[in-house]
């Protein structure tokens, strides 16, 4: 398979994570709601989840109230050195990960030296492996002490998230050069004040909008902050963006998509684009716009009931360099697959979209797979496996999947070849 491909010599292969769902021993906001909602989501697990078709294997877990309560999580925090060692087996050059907030300032303005001595060695630790590390700086999760006075949903409390930025990008200085400002700023606005799903469990549409373009106004003050500090910084965000299309030839269908495409994946990167320097790009699914729905393919279907498309990425790549004329870096992409069995054809599909859409002119630097470990997969808790290694929950021991075994050599004969 891999002799089909070429990737620049510089092209980063590597996996990513959050804090939150790896670290262990996080006291945010997302753990005080964990503590509070775990019963209720064990509860509710068979009627959100019964449906699926691997219900049977993974009921045991989901009905139980500690899968939804983060806790040590796989303690990555204590283990840098083993999952370090999983990056450089698999031949990786690159890693993303995030700064924990609240380790970092866990009250206002009191700063943990040995939090930010951490994430220093863990940079020193990567960058003696020849590893790149990409810190990102908000995956989803906020000190207790800045949401209780409102979080991203008053505007004049950024200043407070651009005060941390400047703090940790002073303190980890060159040793860093990606820098992702905000994790899918949507699915967090959507999924906080929106839906209702996650913390703080609202349903405003107001507050909803607000968070968002307080979002883009974060990202915005942050990447100007840190190109003040140094231009050699490469500042971004992780966008998750997908593939509209309609499924047929009729007008509504093709209107929709558009519009869909439009408010889904350009409404929010034309707000900050002018301060990227690259595009992160978060791939997990395509979306078929029959009339003014979404009705995708239902044959096809990975544990979390997502549609499987791989080799649209090459769509969404090809659009994102035609609009915006920026590199961009794949941040995040992968699936939930328990038995490992579709992982190894979703990445050699990835791969060889990837290598058409450079072919196209798509000026790419970069592939992380979501995710380097079987993780705390936020309301769903850890029954999804997207992990290139499996994780022990008794003994925390590390397992590399045969899929990420048969990556390692791919990305091997790649680097190799480059």
């Amino acid at each position: 398979m891999a002799t089909k491909y070429k990737f620049p010599k510089r092209f980063l292969w590597g996996a990513a994570t959050s804090a939150h769902q790896v670290e262990g021993g996080t006291s945010n906001q997302w753990t005080s709601w964990e503590h509070h909602n775990a019963p209720t989501l064990a509860a509710q697990s068979q009627y959100v989840y019964g449906s699926l078709d691997n219900w049977d294997s993974l009921k045991a877990e989901a009905q139980k109230p500690s899968n939804y309560l983060s806790g040590r999580a796989v303690d990555s925090y204590n283990r840098i050195e083993d999952d370090v060692a999983l990056i450089k087996k698999m031949n990786m050059n690159a890693y993303r990960f995030s700064i924990e907030w609240s380790r970092v300032e866990p009250s206002e303005n009191t700063w943990d030296s040995d939090a930010i001595d951490h994430y220093k060695d863990y940079i020193k630790l990567l960058k003696k492996h020849d590893i790149e590390p990409i810190i990102t700086l908000f995956h989803f999760t906020l000190p207790d002490w800045f949401q209780s006075i409102g979080g991203f949903a008053k505007r004049r409390n950024v200043k407070y998230f651009e005060r941390f930025a400047r703090k940790i990008v002073s303190e980890l200085g060159v040793t860093i050069r990606y820098i992702v400002t905000i994790n899918e700023p949507e699915v967090y606005a959507s999924a906080s004040y929106y839906q209702g799903d996650w913390p703080p469990n609202l349903t405003s549409r107001y507050k909803w909008w607000r968070v968002i373009n307080n979002l883009a106004y974060a990202h915005r003050r942050v990447a100007r902050t840190i190109h003040g500090l140094n231009r050699r910084y490469r500042v971004s965000i992780a966008k998750n963006s997908s593939y509209f299309y309609p499924g047929d030839d009729a007008w509504l269908s093709r209107l929709s998509a558009r519009v869909m495409q439009y408010t889904h994946n350009d409404y929010f990167l034309k707000k900050v684009i002018k301060s990227c320097d690259y595009i992160g790009l978060n791939y997990y699914f395509s979306n078929r716009v029959y009339g003014y729905r979404v009705h995708n393919q239902q044959d096809n279907l990975s544990d979390l009931a997502w549609s499987m498309d791989p080799s649209d990425i090459q769509f969404v790549l090809e659009q994102l360099s035609s609009k915006y004329k920026l590199p961009i870096l794949i941040t995040e992409n992968g699936l939930a697959d328990s038995d490992d069995s579709r992982r190894k054809w979703w990445i050699s599909e990835t791969i060889s979209a990837m290598q058409s859409a450079r072919n196209n002119g798509v000026d790419l630097i970069g592939y992380l797979h979501w995710s380097l470990l079987d993780n705390f997969e936020w309301n769903k808790g850890y029954w999804p496996k997207f992990g290139l290694a499996s994780v022990n929950k008794d003994t925390l021991d590390r397992t590399l999947r045969p899929s990420a075994v048969w990556f390692g050599k791919i990305i091997k004969y790649l680097r190799q070849a480059s």
